[in-house]
């Protein structure tokens, strides 16, 4: 089994990303993290990483091997839906302390943490998590997982992704080989079919991803595995035997579907279930890499009748918001999939975009948004709280869309604004998902609490009253008094009654 720097090299010399691509090999040798700011957020860390992209596989229970404060600060940190099972929601820890790193307990402990879960949940799968703590000390998670495995009959699988070793980004890419080394590939279906495929890189945030799977079903279409929104640990495990994959977000797990291309011959493609134009053009994609892996090129005829149908009725229910929305100026605070998708789904209804931010995409997706827009100045790597703050003080946006970390910049700013990210209530994919992101932003920017924040205080209405100050405070108290005098007087008569 390769090594963990050996793993983290690889990573960092992605050939399948067009960044690495354009680097000299000595700069690729570096690899992609930048040097932490003293003093400033560092953003999620390996191991958290690694969690957003197994934590959603439902029937497996997710072993955090670290003191308490680690599986503390990492569990539920995406807004995935389950289906099915719920056991991803119970919180596993070994819970050393410092009496079991002193004594070299914590090995032992992890064996028979192991052993209490496959007796009391029996899952279809345990993931082991190493943390800062446990690789520093040098415990051989690998070993224990294999020793565990054998001892219990039971799926026991090392997520090597300590949280020193790099950024929130690399943790995806580790968890993705973890998926590799250990459990793609050990099941072999029996129902494997010319129609299978894999979602890879698809979370199911707010369940949004149901709202696009009756999609497939309708064409024929068998989702294999979806990685790792709503999976489960046996179709993942099988996974390999899909006839094509649909790369969501790339910037996460495009290791796993370049190797899963290389070693199962699975062709895939990056594409976006945001926005109608998008959402038709993600099926005929599937639709044709099916055909060109053995399925039956009737799928592409059903795959244009599909697309004909679901299109009309959403554009039907669109055209109600397009004379409310039509012209207002959005200012997108994302990044990835969503800079280049959302773009071009708002653009679809009249919004105008008047900026996006592109610090975590691609260059694929910067092309995107550049062939959308046509315009490079709408584009931003980042923009410091202050300018946001500018723009949407002085209405240069009519609303943001963002995550919760920005949230605040815009109530202050008195600026209509929605949560796109992982924390959001509402799923935004396919057709109908398009319906309620516009809805969503209607309600936010015709909501009529805006009017009234934004509505002078009672001394901002005549600045020039300053200069008057003792007449008006004189008006102030005549004006307060006769109220008062009033109010006491009915008190009197209740009294008197």
């Amino acid at each position: 089994m390769p090594s963990l720097d050996v793993k983290i090299q690889d990573a960092f010399d992605e050939p399948a990303c067009e960044r690495n691509r354009s680097k000299d090999p000595k700069a690729r040798k570096k690899g992609c993290s930048k040097p932490v700011i003293p003093g400033a957020t560092a953003g999620g860390c390996a191991f958290d990483g690694a969690k957003v992209v197994l934590q959603p596989i439902t029937d497996v229970a997710h072993l955090v091997h670290a003191p308490l404060g680690c599986e503390g600060n990492s569990w539920d940190n995406r807004g995935a839906a389950s289906s099915g099972p719920m056991l991803w929601r119970t919180s596993f820890t070994t819970d050393l302390t410092e009496l079991d790193v002193v004594m070299g307990h914590s090995e032992r402990k992890l064996f028979k943490a192991v052993r209490e879960i496959k007796e009391a949940y029996a899952p279809a799968a345990v993931f082991v998590y190493a943390t800062c703590v446990t690789a520093m000390i040098g415990d051989d998670i690998e070993a224990v997982c294999k020793r565990a495995a054998e001892k219990f009959t039971l799926p026991v699988v090392p997520v090597n992704a300590p949280g020193f070793v790099g950024s929130k980004n690399l943790g995806n890419k580790l968890a993705g080989e973890a998926l590799l080394d250990h459990v793609i590939g050990t099941v072999e279906p029996a129902d494997a079919s010319p129609y299978d495929i894999n979602i890879l890189g698809e979370f199911n945030l707010s369940g949004e991803f149901w709202l696009v799977r009756p999609l497939l079903d309708r064409l024929g279409i068998r989702v294999r595995a979806c990685i790792p929104g709503d999976a489960r640990y046996r179709d993942i495990a099988s996974s390999h035997r899909a006839r094509a994959a649909m790369l969501v977000c790339s910037t996460a797990l495009i290791n796993l579907a370049r190797k899963m291309e290389e070693r199962w011959q699975i062709p895939f493609f990056e594409g976006s279930f945001y926005g109608i134009t998008a959402t038709s053009e993600a099926l005929r994609r599937i639709a044709e890499l099916l055909v060109r892996n053995g399925a039956d090129a009737e799928i592409l005829d059903r795959t244009d009748t599909l697309i004909a149908e679901e299109e009309a009725i959403a554009w039907k229910k669109l055209e109600a918001y397009r004379p409310r929305l039509e012209g207002k100026r959005v200012l997108i605070n994302s990044g990835g999939v969503k800079s280049w998708s959302l773009v071009h789904a708002l653009m679809e209804i009249g919004m105008e975009i008047v900026g996006t931010s592109v610090k975590k995409s691609t260059v694929e997706d910067k092309e995107r948004i550049k062939q959308v827009l046509k315009d490079e100045h709408h584009m931003f790597e980042s923009i410091a709280p202050r300018e946001l703050y500018a723009m949407l003080s002085e209405h240069e946006a009519d609303i943001m869309l963002s995550g919760g970390r920005t949230q605040f910049t815009a109530l202050k700013a008195k600026s209509p604004w929605l949560d796109i990210n992982q924390e959001r209530h509402h799923p935004y994919a396919g057709y109908d998902g398009m319906v309620e992101l516009v809805r969503q932003i209607d309600l936010a920017i015709h909501n009529p609490v805006w009017s009234e924040v934004r509505e002078l205080a009672p001394w901002e209405f005549n600045p020039a009253a300053e200069e008057q100050l003792p007449s008006t405070h004189t008006q102030i108290e005549t004006a307060s008094v006769a109220p008062l005098k009033t109010r006491r007087h009915d008190a009197g008569d209740f009294a008197e009654c």
